[in-house]
Order: C-alpha cells, then structure tokens, then sequence
C-alpha cells in the first residue's frame, strides 16, 4: 500500500487539507493557553495547568457515549460543521477577552470547560467521518494520514505558537486559531456527496448506549487496547504539561523554547503516522509493543541533562506514542462493525482522552512535589507496567506464543491452543460475525486452521516451526 493512496480520493484531499490548516491552529491554542495560564495568570503553577487540562478534557466522561451515539445516527457531515462552528467561536471569544486586558484564571477554566463540551461532541464524528471518505480498504491508510496531518500541524504549531507568544502575545493565537476553523467549514461543505461512502446508520431503539458497551465487554481484543492506551494517556501523554514544567523549570527557558519542544516531538509522531499509513491491517501486539517501547523512551528522556539532548529524546517518544494511538485507533475501527463503530469510538475516546482529568492534576503535582524530571517518569514506569501485564495476561488468555527474532527483529504471535480457540474469529469491519478475541491476523488463521481438530493444531504448529527453520537457515 502506497503512503498517500487516500489523497486519491477527492473528498479526503479536501479532508486533509483543511484539517492540517485547523490543526496548526488548535495546537497554538493549546500552548498559548497553557502558557498563558503557566505564566500569566498562576505562579508558574503545574496544577493550574493540569486542572486547565482536565477541565477540557473532563466532558469527554460525560458527553462522548452520547456523542457516539448521534455519530452512528446522524449526518456526520452536518455535526462536523457544527462542532468546527462551535469551537470557532469559543476560540474567538478567549482571543478577545485576552487582548481586553481582563482575563483571569478562572475565565480561562470556563472557556477550557465549553471547549471540552463541543470537542466531545465532534472526536467520535471525526474518528468515523473518516470511514465515509475512502473505500473500505483504504481506512487504515486514511487513519495513518489523519494522524500525519494532526502530527504536522504539531510540528508546525508549537513553534509557531512560541513565537507569536513572544511577538504578539497570546491574545491573537486565540485569534489566529478561530479562523483557521474556517478551512475545516469550507472543506466540508464543498465536498461531493456523490462521492462519500456512506457507512449503515444505527436504528432510534432503546438501550442503544448499553448495547456499545456489552460489544465492547465481548471484545477482549477491544477491553486490552483500551486498558493499555488509558493507564499510557493518564500518566504518560502529558507533553503540554511536562514539556511546560522541564522548559521553564528545569532548564529556564522561554515560551519559543516550550513550542520548539512541542515541534521537536513531532517529528516522531509524524514518521510514526507515515509508518502507519503503509500498515494495511494494524493488531494488538503492535499497540502492546509501542506502549513498552513509549516507556523506554521516555524514561530515557526524563533523564536528559540539557535542554538539547531533552530535545532530541523526545523523536523516539513521538513515534513510540503516534505508532500506538494510530495501531489502536485503526484496529478498533477496522475489527468492529460499522453500524456499532461510533458508540465503540466514543467509548475508546472516554478512555484515551478521558483519563486526562484524572492524570493532568496528578502529574502536575508530582511534578510540583518531586520535580519536573518525576513528572515524566511516572508516565514511564506506568507504561512499562501496564504494556507487560497486558503481554503476560494476553499469553496466558489467548494461550499464545510470543517470540523475538535476533536476526529478524520482530514480535511474533504463534500457536493458539484450546483457550484461544474458543475465542477466535475477530470480524472484519462491516462482517456479521460475532464478538471475538485477539485481533491477530496470525493468531485468527491459526485458530481457524486448529479449530475442532487437534491433527489440525499440530499441523499449525509444525508450519510455523518450518518456517521459522527456514528464516534461521537463510539468516546463517
């Protein structure tokens, strides 16, 4: 699969162009708010940030079941358009109340608490919108492209941000940020509907929320992503948080220091997002693996002595973190059906962005307490805990094999015995199976090969052993 197949399509380049341009503006909002509340309005206070933080994130609990419902029921192009109106606004709003001169820290906790609201509503349109823009065997393409534009726009935005901040304030990145909204509203609007892919809309019936939930329940596959992601983005993907505290604190820079940080770990994020896009069909390990990987670097990062060699750390925590929300993103897209895809999105939303008002606070005070440095390595620690629980416990679940190649360095899945094979056959999105386990394409072919037969296991397994016989000959 080529990189860029999805900017075929018509609608999609629309999609990503005005995206990428609403983007760059969203994240100088978020570090002109950040430091505006770092700087200006505390006494360079990590908890005030962690709480700005967790108040535009805290509507994500309450709003996103709901929001995934409207997504799997309504136009999703018309809420889009709505919810890129709303944010315009709101943006236009704390712009001018900042240049006013009246600001005060309070304010910049309502604006951050509406702003929650309406972005809860638009993650999961955005996250399924996708869906209808590209055939069906161009979404995880589409999902690695998405994430490029949103890592571009944070390569680009920070720096920018920092920048602005210390030409003009950050008055007018509020007001920079409310126009480039805009993009977004014409490129919907001009988009041929002739052309859209229509995914199946879900029935007005009761207990259609509920009904989201046990889906998930019965996808172990799902419930391991979403354990993992969650425990990583509550105490690990703080970078607008921990990136303040270690420029200003723990090196004494400035605001254009803070943004290049921001661009700087973009670069990881934006390879990883380009790895993605010529992934055809992301699986659990990936995110497994990634999640151990963020921990690693991380905690290498957390220990860099200088403000350059922090800098340059943070490339491998980009692409570490990028690989594992996209791996996890497109994989519960792809594997769940298209009529329930909403509700399972906005549930996956509650737990990556959701958990953010538990952690902010938190890691804003460990920061405060132990330093800046701690405010990182908590995130770490919890990431290699929580990436080798899931590994030992899928292994042991799933009854699966798990081997590391030297020669051939790799993670593969091997050898499903009778506990897996009771769980096997994850469907494909649009597929009228049922609920399923590990989303594997080695441990699903496996199964199927096994299932019923233990003639048919062994076999399985003598395969794979002569294959991996064959990878060790070649090598030597």
């Amino acid at each position: 699969m080529s990189t860029f197949d999805s900017l075929r399509f018509f609608n999609y380049r629309l999609w990503f162009a005005g995206a990428l341009v609403a983007n760059v503006g969203t994240w100088m909002q978020r570090v002109a708010q950040d430091w505006l509340v770092l700087t200006q309005l505390s006494d360079d206070s990590g908890v005030a940030v962690g709480i700005t933080t967790a108040l535009q994130f805290a509507p994500v609990l309450a709003l996103s079941a709901y929001a995934g419902l409207l997504a799997d029921r309504m136009d999703r192009r018309k809420l889009l358009i709505a919810t890129q109106v709303g944010q315009g606004l709101l943006a236009l709003g704390l712009g001018l109340l900042v240049l006013a001169g009246n600001a005060q820290l309070w304010q910049v906790y309502l604006f951050a608490l509406l702003l929650g609201c309406v972005s809860a509503i638009d993650g999961p349109v955005r996250q399924t919108f996708v869906a209808e823009l590209v055939p069906g065997d161009k979404l995880s393409n589409a999902v690695g492209l998405n994430s490029a534009s949103f890592n571009a726009a944070r390569l680009v935005g920070p720096g920018v941000a920092g920048l602005l901040i210390a030409w003009v304030g950050t008055g007018w990145v509020f007001i920079i940020n409310a126009v480039t909204f805009g993009a977004t509203i014409l490129a919907l609007t001009w988009m041929r509907r002739s052309e859209l892919y229509p995914m199946p809309t879900a029935s007005r019936s009761k207990g259609q929320i509920r009904a989201g939930m046990r889906y998930v329940r019965k996808r172990t596959d799902i419930v391991v992503i979403m354990v993992v992601v969650g425990v990583v983005s509550t105490f690990g993907l703080n970078f607008q948080l921990t990136s303040a505290l270690m420029a200003r604190s723990e090196f004494g820079k400035g605001a254009g220091e803070y943004g290049i940080l921001g661009s700087v770990l973009a670069i990881g994020s934006l390879t990883g997002a380009l790895l993605a896009a010529r992934r055809e069909r992301p699986r659990v390990r990936l995110v497994i693996g990634a999640a151990f990987g963020f921990g690693i670097a991380s905690g290498v990062m957390a220990l860099m002595p200088t403000y350059t060699s922090f800098a340059i750390a943070c490339i491998p925590v980009g692409l570490a973190s990028l690989t594992m929300m996209t791996a996890a993103n497109a994989t519960i897209q792809m594997t769940t059906e298209p009529a329930m895809r909403g509700r399972v999105m906005a549930l996956y939303m509650i737990v990556f962005l959701g958990a953010t008002p538990v952690g902010s606070p938190i890691v804003g005070w460990i920061g405060e307490t132990f330093g800046a440095r701690w405010s990182i390595g908590i995130g770490s620690i919890s990431a290699l805990l929580v990436s080798t629980a899931a590994a030992l416990w899928a292994r042991k679940a799933w009854d699966v094999e798990v081997r590391y190649h030297l020669h051939r360095p790799h993670l593969q899945v091997l050898y499903p015995t009778h506990a897996a094979d009771e769980e096997v056959g994850v469907p494909h999105a649009g597929s009228d199976e049922g609920p399923c386990a590990p989303s594997s394409d080695d441990l699903a072919e496996a199964s199927r090969a096994a299932a019923g037969s233990g003639e048919g296991r062994e076999a399985t397994v003598a395969e794979a052993k002569a294959r991996d016989a064959a990878d060790e000959v070649t090598a030597a």
